[in-house]
């Protein structure tokens, strides 16, 4: 990753070892840090796509964050990809819920929405935010 993100979605899973896999494996993120608590589970993670990072860890941790993130429900994330259809494919060929098949779109970009295992909906396109701002 060339440069730090300035935001980072931060989202809890009751597996996070299984998210880390289904993210790494079927949406192609990469593994940056995996840090565990004594007792194995995910303490916190951070996943790289592009110049972009997702944090991520287990619920029941016990952190402040943790309390505070209690009840919280799914969330939704957008990430920006090259090719859309190759990316799809490869959500697919790992298992993952597609809730949205490729589609371009009115806008001009090319997205579909998937759903992780734990009920996050993430959506992948060719739309680049704030790229077209003045």
């Amino acid at each position: 990753m060339a440069e730090t993100p300035d935001i980072c979605p931060t989202l809890r899973y009751e597996d996070a070892k299984a998210a880390i896999k289904q993210l790494t494996e079927g949406f192609g993120f990469g593994e940056h840090a995996v840090y565990e608590g004594e007792d194995g589970r995910v303490m916190h993670a951070e996943l790289t796509c592009g110049n972009g990072m997702v944090m991520l860890g287990s619920k029941g941790s016990g952190s402040a964050f943790d309390k505070l993130m209690a009840g919280g429900g799914p969330a939704s994330v957008y990430v920006r990809v090259d090719d859309v259809d190759e990316h799809h494919a490869r959500a697919v060929a790992h298992g993952i819920e597609i809730v949205m098949a490729p589609a371009d779109q009115e806008y001009g970009s090319r997205d579909y929405t998937a759903r992780d295992a734990e009920g996050n909906v993430w959506s992948f396109g060719t739309y680049a935010p704030g790229a077209t701002a003045g």
